[in-house]
């Protein structure tokens, strides 16, 4: 077969001259017709919504002031990132409300689109083509990126940075991909996961540019506070952190591996130790995926993608959107599928379609909220790692 012959001599294969109507459309009207769908789906509804965006908002007028970022009385929307983000979003503070949103909405859009097309020119020899990889990974992943960008996530941020991250490193520029991992951090402290493997990976180089972002981001809003605020700062983000980790744990769009074990036998003491122990299951199984990269010729992106794709399963307070940074892996797993044995495409292809196909809209509101009650997008994460790593053992990527 030609997809064979290409793995064994080491070329990407392009999947092909494919022909049809929708792959002669040339990429520019494609954008074009992104950015119209996109200004539609901001008019019509959009912008009546993008909640977190109101939060950092909020957050960027308070850091202005040198006012504090972590006020109990926001409730539900109280702010939970380190505060080198509140400054990082001060801009936001001197536009109104509706051209901060509007700003907002067209960066984050932006970044969609960077962060599915470049996940997909990273993969290294392709069996597919770039088209084909993003059409079929947005199928999967629409659910996903349509609930970030209607409350106004930062999660596609994230993201981006992190497979520029992964770029950067496979490019051999390790400087620059320990600093887009650190500033990741700022984002979510999810991203310490993979500065811990580009550390572990790249050596000293990637420690020294990633801990020294890090520290930089740290330090940063002690111009603004002073260092005893600053570190006042700190001390809180800490305290509302991990104080609202249980109250999130029922939420029914939660996938977190710790509100798996809630929902299936109750909050407590043996849900917790589940959730440890299954946290250990797949750092460990990503570790020995690891410790396999010597039988494959270009190892990183599917480290990578793995460890993102497990972000929102081993933070406690993971949402099913947060799932986007599995991008990559379904990119990955899309483009090997058909190198995979029988059961192995059965179980990649079910656990993407309970994974990404599951829809409120479709399957209405009980029945959703018992699939959701069930935590089976979060077993069918799990799914997806495990092809992942069927993947690696093949020696497929």
């Amino acid at each position: 077969m030609q997809v064979d012959s290409a793995v064994e001599q080491g070329v990407p294969f392009d999947g092909g001259q494919r022909t049809g109507l929708w792959t002669n459309v040339p990429a520019t009207v494609w954008a074009v017709a992104y950015v119209a769908a996109a200004v539609l789906m901001y008019r019509l509804r959009v912008s009546r919504e993008m909640v977190d965006f109101d939060v950092y908002r909020v957050a960027a007028l308070r850091a202005m002031d040198a006012a504090p970022l972590y006020q109990d009385a926001d409730g539900h929307y109280l702010f939970k990132y380190l505060p080198a983000f509140a400054l990082a979003a001060a801009p936001l503070g001197f536009m109104s409300q509706s051209l901060g949103k509007a700003l907002w909405f067209a960066c984050s859009t932006g970044l969609l689109a960077a962060f599915v097309l470049t996940s997909a020119h990273a993969l290294p020899d392709r069996r597919q083509t770039i088209r084909i990889l993003v059409w079929i990974t947005v199928v999967f992943m629409a659910k996903f990126y349509a609930r970030e960008l209607g409350i106004g996530q930062s999660n596609v941020l994230l993201g981006t940075l992190l497979v520029g991250m992964l770029v950067a490193a496979q490019a051999g520029r390790v400087s620059l991909a320990g600093v887009l991992a650190g500033a990741a951090v700022f984002v979510k402290p999810y991203a310490l996961l993979l500065l811990v493997w580009l550390v572990v990976t790249y050596g000293r180089t990637a420690a020294i540019a990633s801990l020294s972002t890090v520290v930089a981001g740290l330090v940063l809003p002690a111009t603004v506070y002073g260092w005893s605020g600053n570190l006042a700062l700190l001390s809180e983000w800490y305290r509302v952190v991990t104080g609202s980790t249980e109250s999130n744990l029922l939420g029914a769009d939660s996938v977190s591996l710790a509100s798996m074990w809630a929902k299936w036998i109750g909050i407590g003491t043996a849900a917790t130790m589940m959730a440890i122990l299954s946290t250990f299951a797949v750092l460990g199984l990503g570790g020995l995926l690891w410790l396999r990269r010597g039988t494959v010729r270009s190892p990183a992106y599917l480290e990578a993608a793995l460890l993102m794709l497990l972000v929102p399963l081993i933070s406690p307070q993971g949402w099913d959107y947060v799932l986007l940074l599995g991008t990559p892996a379904v990119i990955c797993l899309v483009d090997r599928w058909q190198e995979l044995e029988r059961e192995w495409k059965f179980l990649a292809a079910l656990s993407l379609a309970l994974m990404g196909l599951t829809l409120f809209d479709i399957m209405g509101r009980e029945l959703y909220a018992q699939f959701m009650a069930l935590s089976l997008v979060t077993v069918a994460a799990l799914g997806v790692a495990a092809s992942m790593a069927r993947l690696r053992w093949k020696r497929l990527a």
